[in-house]
Order: C-alpha cells, then structure tokens, then sequence
C-alpha cells in the first residue's frame, strides 16, 4: 500500500468520525509535520462518490457532479476549518451562517434543472459556494447577501478563483433583483415563513425555484414550477436552513 493512499484512507477515516470542533482545534497539531496534510483533489472525489452519488442519495445529474468535483470548497470556508471541508456536513461561516451539507448543494443545485444558457438568482449567498457551483452551470449567477461582511467576503472568493459570471449585490433577498429579471431559475438558501411574492413574479414561464419554508425547525424544501403563469409546488425535502431575515421576518406565517 502506498504511503499516500495510506495517508488518504486515514484521513477520511478522522474526519468522518470526528466532531468538527474537535478536529479543527486538534488540526494544528496534527498537520504540523506535514505528514496528514489534506489531498483537497482527492477529497472532493470522494465526497462525490460517497456522498452524492452514493446508494440512497443518488444524485445523477453528470453536469452536477462533474460541478462538485471541480469546485474547491474548502476555499470558501475559514481556514482553520478546511481539513473538514468535504465532510458530509453543514460548517460555519461566520456571523451566525453556515455553509450548506454538500448533498443538499447538489440536491438543491440538480433540482434547478440548470441550462448552459440560463440566468440564476440565488438568495442568500454565504459563503459563495452555491454560487459557484451554480456558475460552472448556467450562464449569468445573480445573488444576493443581506450580510454584508459575507458578501464582500464571497464576492472576493469568487473573483480569486475567477468565477467571472457571478454578481454579488448586498440586499434584502426578500423582493429579488428586479431590474435584472425575469430568471430561468431561483435558488433560496435561508427559510422565509411564506415564498416571497417578488420571487414568483421575477421566475420566468417554465422556470423552476427550489426554497426552504417554515419556522426554525419545521422547513420543508419546495420545488416550484411556472407553467401558464401559475404555480405548481411540491415538497421534496425536510431541511434545517438559517431564518431568511429582513422583511420576511415581518410577514405573518400562513
């Protein structure tokens, strides 16, 4: 067996059973001799393999997975946390907001149906991740931040690591981007208690937005369909998403 196949199975083996914060405080330590460095290349194949397209997950979609393995996530998650990147798990980001589990990106992402021609809005940027994952994808990624420090911060990510058809706008999410709508597709990464009305109205016919709804700890991801103007919806998934604030926060549940 080769040294760094070795290395490779031990280091999936840490940090699969190993709690974040543990790891993350112990990494120092164990990275200090160079000997444990993480193969990001090789941690991303494997979080495709085992995680996406593994028996019970079954993501399918080629264009998708080939995203997956391309896009370096741990490159938009904090430094000290970038050993656990590919760990089949949400990790913070800062200022009370997480980076989404890898499946649930690819879920989220393959359920959009993405075109090489289409024109995505996404609500609630992050980290960026999504959105770059979105950008290998379609062809223009609008998205939106109500944090500022995590948009300046994500939008510097993505022109690092030159994901040019990406604009970043700080904002309330809430009532979309009008002047550049109508979309082919909208992607909502926090949970607002009602689908906000803008976004339907800024989701071109045929288009399809997938949006987590509910309280704190009762969402559901719904997948909505335009056809002939009206709106079709179907739950898919239960998730835990971060509240969606602004003026959501001011409308009533339903």
């Amino acid at each position: 067996m080769s040294r760094s196949f070795l290395r490779g199975s031990v280091w999936r083996l840490v940090t699969q059973s190993m709690p974040w914060v543990l790891l993350s405080l112990l990494w120092p330590l164990i990275g200090a001799g160079g000997d444990m460095a993480p193969d990001f290349a090789a941690a991303r194949l494997s979080m495709v393999r085992d995680q996406l397209e593994a028996p019970g997950r079954g993501i399918s979609d080629s264009r998708v997975l080939q995203a997956m393995k391309e896009v370096p996530r741990h490159e938009f998650v904090p430094e000290d946390l970038r050993p656990i990147a590919y760990t089949d798990r949400p990790l913070p980001i800062g200022e009370g907001q997480t980076i989404s589990q890898p499946y649930i990106v690819a879920f989220m992402t393959e359920a959009l149906q993405p075109k090489a021609t289409d024109r995505v809005l996404e609500i609630g940027t992050g980290s960026g991740y999504q959105a770059a994952v979105l950008s290998r994808l379609v062809a223009q990624v609008y998205t939106i931040e109500i944090i500022k420090p995590l948009a300046g911060q994500a939008e510097a990510i993505l022109n690092k690591l030159g994901y040019r058809n990406v604009k970043v706008r700080t904002g309330d999410g809430y009532r979309g981007w009008p002047e550049e709508a109508p979309f082919d597709a909208i992607i909502v990464t926090a949970a607002p208690n009602n689908i906000p009305p803008p976004l339907i109205e800024q989701l071109k016919e045929g288009g399809r937005m997938i949006i987590p709804v509910g309280a704190r700890f009762t969402q559901e991801l719904y997948l909505l369909e335009k056809k002939n103007g009206e709106i079709t919806r179907k739950a898919v998934l239960p998730v835990l998403f971060v509240p969606m604030t602004g003026e959501s926060q001011r409308r009533p549940a339903k």
